[in-house]
């Protein structure tokens, strides 16, 4: 145990540290009250004997100073007074400034070996207190990402569901829908070009006035000229619909990798590109998006949950944009590792959240509006990948930059 002893008589303290070292306690002496503070902080003991009267800072203000310091860390030192007078005022005021107990200076060597080892016991009670506090604090840690893998889980099985169930019911339709459109495509042209041939004999029909009348009424009541032109651009748009609509089915069924949840080694910047268009609904409205592509090599990861990463930053910095800004998504990498930037035009955070912004359940949005688990899944997801996500810089009013960091290649045995 170490023992921080304050008192201003050198031959006081020499005799007191001696009688302390003969039991097996690490002795740090220091003068008075001011001296006291520092050496408290820079050697951390385990009790503090503290005399009363003091120069340059007594007893009481040196014991109330350490309780002041201690409460920004919700620590606790014994404090013991030394005193020449064991007056009720002066055990009142040892008490009121953060003392514990107190021992006279002329006692017996058997009453301060029996102080010290009940402070020694005290002691041992500390340390087991602040391991079971550590112990638990490790087991809340975990049961918090055990409590994020499990929603994160459950999210991407939902998604890899919605995705496999919007394929399996879209892509049939769109199949024949298509095939439908290119065979009646073919038809129209064939009949337009029927009608080119029918309109070569325009000039016979002069024979028949009334009935090259009747034509051209028909004619002029379809509008034929603008009919040939429109029904193929029709035509065209709906195909183009089409391919639209399967490539967003494709972008969500990227976005899930609903056919393969392993480790792979993948393109960051093409499922940057494919989560871009699943969320695209949350981004166009808000934001233009800037891109500053380094060209990225492979790198191993469970592409599913890091796409989940992108889509939550994604969201996250259109809904930090208040009107209209910009969203540049930006890539680099080195030897080890390949990084993806995202950084907004938004409101910026507060200093006061910023060590807070990745602990689960914690939001800035209304009551009901979001759950605050989004930044907390996107850590433990870089966690899991043995990389991280960090808050590059962020300026009030100007905006924010996030970055997830992730080895190139799955460290071995992980």
């Amino acid at each position: 145990m170490k023992i921080l002893l304050v008192e201003d008589s050198r031959a006081v303290a020499v005799v007191m540290a001696a009688r302390l070292g003969s039991f097996g306690y690490e002795v740090v002496l220091a003068e008075n009250g001011q001296i006291a503070l520092d050496k408290f902080q820079e050697s951390a003991p385990d009790l503090v004997l503290m005399d009363i009267e003091m120069p340059v800072m007594d007893g009481f203000e040196a014991a109330n100073r350490i309780r002041q310091i201690e409460a920004a860390t919700s620590a606790w030192t014994p404090i013991i007074f030394l005193t020449a007078s064991n007056t009720h005022e002066n055990l009142i005021t040892a008490i009121e400034a953060g003392g514990d107990d107190f021992l006279a200076k002329n006692w017996p060597e058997s009453i301060l070996q029996a102080k010290m080892k009940a402070m020694t016991r005290i002691n041992t009670l500390r340390q087991r207190l602040a391991n079971n506090l550590a112990q638990l604090t490790e087991t809340n840690r975990n049961l918090a990402d055990a409590q994020n893998q499990l929603l994160q889980s459950q999210t991407m099985a939902s998604v890899g569901q919605l995705a496999a169930g919007v394929a399996h019911e879209i892509n049939n339709p769109i199949g024949f829908i298509n095939s439908n459109l290119g065979s009646l495509q073919g038809q129209v042209e064939g009949l337009l070009k029927v009608i080119s041939a029918y309109e070569a004999a325009d000039p016979v029909l002069t024979a028949h006035p009334a009935l090259l009348s009747v034509i051209a009424a028909a004619k002029k009541s379809a509008d034929l000229d603008f009919l040939r032109e429109d029904i193929v651009t029709l035509l065209g748009e709906s195909r183009g619909g089409l391919a639209r609509v399967a490539k967003i089915v494709s972008n969500l069924k990227d976005f899930s990798h609903v056919d393969n949840a392993d480790w792979q080694f993948v393109k960051l910047e093409a499922g940057l590109d494919s989560t871009l268009e699943v969320v695209a609904s949350e981004i166009k409205p808000k934001a233009e998006i800037r891109k500053e592509y380094a060209g990225l090599p492979e790198v191993e990861c469970m592409v599913a949950q890091i796409n989940q990463v992108f889509a939550k930053l994604l969201v996250n910095a259109a809904q930090a944009i208040e009107g209209r800004g910009s969203i540049t998504l930006r890539t680099g990498f080195d030897a080890r590792e390949a990084w993806v930037e995202i950084e907004d035009t938004g409101k910026g955070i507060p200093p006061e959240n910023m060590q807070r912004i990745f602990d689960p359940f914690f939001s800035t949005l209304p009551v009901g509006q979001g759950t605050g688990m989004g930044l907390s899944l996107a850590y433990s997801i870089a966690r899991g990948h043995h990389g991280r996500i960090e808050v590059v810089k962020s300026v009030v009013g100007q905006g924010s930059t996030f970055r997830l960091t992730l080895p190139l290649r799955r460290p071995a045995g992980a």
